[in-house]
């Protein structure tokens, strides 16, 4: 499969040159040796798998900067306020969000391991990178994995034009018998502001459908759109479109759903709260997230599991295609093909990531890294 690769001057660089980049660019600022592997592990994961809104592209401006305008602290306290034998509320007070939802889901499955269920709910986090990241872990620990979060406001609610609710990722991972676990991983908007960050790097419209603006009508330009979301002039439409001719309402639900899990439970911040701005100052985001993990063993065994949805997915690969289609795809399988397409080649860098990293460099004397840009 042809990874889609958006941008001009595409340079290749490999995946354990930008993943030691990016772990000692997080400890030239601040962030704890492990901690910072931790983070550099789950952004590159997500360019392993295809996912280029949430990895290497996202280091500067999401983690890197917001460290340094102190808006996100380096060092994570991952403070348990309140526990049970299947369940925990964690507070991250404003720590990595990789760490934070690492540790969270590995209390999960720990907890399901001894009573065949876990479930933590964090308040006070930070960006977390690719949702699906995990549900892997719960995958590989031959569990089912689910987890969610809140995000900055950028989706109106159907019939609205005001952006309320976050992209709001809904995200489970299902082991399988295949090279590959069943995970779909995908924010409850038609698209996330991360893919919008790629069109704009590339200097690209978007798709008419996905951004509306204060009188309702598609936007297109995704440099002005990414201003437009910060102003709150125009917003993100949930998963379904506008309106409710097709079912947009059913992505605003399911949107809200994840809204109240990761903020409702642990007494979290929600919506307008997540802006990340106080009294016109950048402020942290105060974000919440969600995790479970559910031991199968208590349920079945584990290779029936797996061989029922291997077989479920098959069977729906093997069915009948529209006219003009080459294949029918199950969660999890494009990012499988994009590994094995890229895992001799790389991260894929376009013109404007590439100064992003030279600031990077330049700022902590990162010589010796010898990028091929």
């Amino acid at each position: 499969m042809a990874t889609k690769v958006i941008g001009e001057n595409v340079v290749w660089v490999s995946f354990d040159i930008m993943e030691r980049f990016m772990m000692d660019a997080l400890r030239g600022i601040g962030v704890p040796e492990a901690d910072a592997k931790v983070c550099a592990k789950v952004l590159i994961t997500s360019d392993k798998r295809g996912i280029d809104s949430h990895g290497v592209a996202r280091f500067k401006t999401i983690y890197y900067d917001r460290i340094k305008d102190k808006i996100q602290q380096p060092a994570t306290n991952f403070e348990i306020v309140r526990e049970g034998p299947t369940t925990a509320v964690v507070d991250g007070h404003d720590g990595m969000g990789h760490v934070i939802g690492k540790r969270a889901m590995q209390m999960c499955i720990d907890k399901a391991k001894k009573l065949g269920m876990g479930m933590v709910a964090v308040r006070n986090s930070t960006h977390y990178g690719i949702a699906g990241y995990y549900p892997l872990m719960a995958c590989e620990a031959g569990m089912i994995g689910i987890t969610g979060t809140n995000a900055r406001p950028s989706v109106a609610p159907t019939f609205g034009v005001e952006n309320m609710l976050g992209t709001n990722p809904l995200t489970f991972g299902l082991p399988t018998d295949e090279e590959f676990p069943f995970v779909l991983d995908c924010a409850t908007s038609i698209t996330q502001r991360g893919k919008i960050e790629v069109y704009a790097r590339a200097g690209k419209a978007m798709p008419a459908g996905w951004v509306i603006d204060a009188q309702g009508g598609t936007q297109t330009d995704s440099k002005a759109v990414l201003q437009e979301l910060i102003k709150g002039t125009s917003a993100l439409v949930p998963l379904g479109g506008i309106g409710e001719e097709t079912a947009g309402y059913k992505g605003y639900g399911y949107c809200a759903v994840v809204e109240i899990l990761s903020a409702a439970l642990q007494g979290g911040s929600f919506m307008k709260a997540l802006l990340g701005f106080e009294n016109g100052k950048k402020a942290p985001y105060h974000l919440g997230h969600f995790f479970m993990a559910v031991d199968i063993e208590a349920f079945c065994s584990l290779a029936e599991f797996k061989k029922t949805a291997g077989d479920i997915c098959r069977q729906l690969r093997a069915s009948k295609k529209m006219p003009g289609a080459e294949r029918i795809y199950t969660a999890g399988e494009k990012e499988h093909l994009a590994w094995l397409e890229r895992k001799d080649k790389g991260v894929p860098v376009n013109a404007e990531l590439q100064k992003e990293i030279k600031v990077v460099q330049a700022e902590l004397g990162l010589k010796q890294y010898q990028f091929p840009f």
